[in-house]
């Protein structure tokens, strides 16, 4: 994409569902809820341009709408247009600007500890409220975590972060026409409880499951959990689909 090798690792079998991970996140960090999630669904977990093995440039991507318009390409030309997207973290307002922007191109949203939105914490906040999850994850996190963000870079993750603080996602919230599912940790002081239910107000139809003790990485902390509320929702929401031939992404 963009010239640019993209990488994503697969596993599973059954229908697709492609995960996309949070601000200086790749791919291997996500093995716990990958290995849950892949007993009903071929799991494709994305690397996002500049993350894990997916190649960037010094300038790119530069901003929210760089990541959405080249995960929009990538699932096009993989073949996964109209697929359930799951989003953790900064993943999960790209999945919600891409259902804005890109209406055909997703059938289902869960968003998993989604920052950003509606508010849009400085870049000093937003690191000061990792800093209090830091001792809350798993030690067995931190090396593929800390592995994950050098390969990224700071200034990668001081780009993106600087546009998060700035981009409002909140008014195309109402644009999002799919099911959405909402995952909120009640341990996660990345995310504040009241901006889950204030998507769930601006999105229709959205409903809200929390994570008894899930942290912000509770993709890591909680993988069953999360495995079993994504794949329940997803069997709801494709028993009540019809069979339509899948359209490809238009913006």
């Amino acid at each position: 994409m963009n010239g640019l090798q993209t990488h994503a690792w697969v596993r599973g079998d059954g229908p697709p569902l492609v995960l996309v991970p949070g601000l200086g996140c790749a791919s291997w960090m996500y093995v716990r809820v990958s290995r849950e999630l892949a007993r009903e669904r071929t799991v494709y977990v994305y690397d996002p341009p500049g993350h894990g093995f997916s190649k960037g440039r010094r300038d790119y991507p530069r901003n929210m709408e760089d990541l959405t318009d080249h995960l929009a390409e990538w699932l096009v030309e993989c073949g996964l247009n109209c697929a359930p997207l799951f989003g953790h973290s900064l993943g999960g307002e790209v999945i919600f600007d891409l259902a804005a922007r890109y209406p055909t191109c997703t059938s289902a949203l869960i968003a998993c500890a989604p920052t950003g939105i509606p508010e849009n914490p400085s870049v000093t906040m937003q690191l000061l409220r990792l800093l209090r999850d830091l001792p809350r994850e798993r030690l067995p996190l931190l090396l593929p975590a800390l592995s994950a963000y050098s390969t990224s870079g700071f200034g990668l993750m001081l780009r993106l972060a600087s546009d998060q603080s700035q981009h409002d996602t909140g008014p195309l919230l109402p644009a999002v026409q799919v099911p959405t599912l909402l995952l909120d940790g009640d341990a996660d002081p990345v995310i504040q409880s009241w901006t889950v239910r204030e998507i769930r107000r601006a999105i229709p139809g959205a409903v809200v499951r929390t994570v008894p003790g899930g942290t912000h990485a509770l993709t890591d902390s909680h993988p069953k959990t999360v495995a079993r509320y994504t794949l329940d929702f997803l069997r709801r929401v494709e028993a009540g689909q019809s069979q339509e031939p899948a359209a490809l992404c238009e913006p």
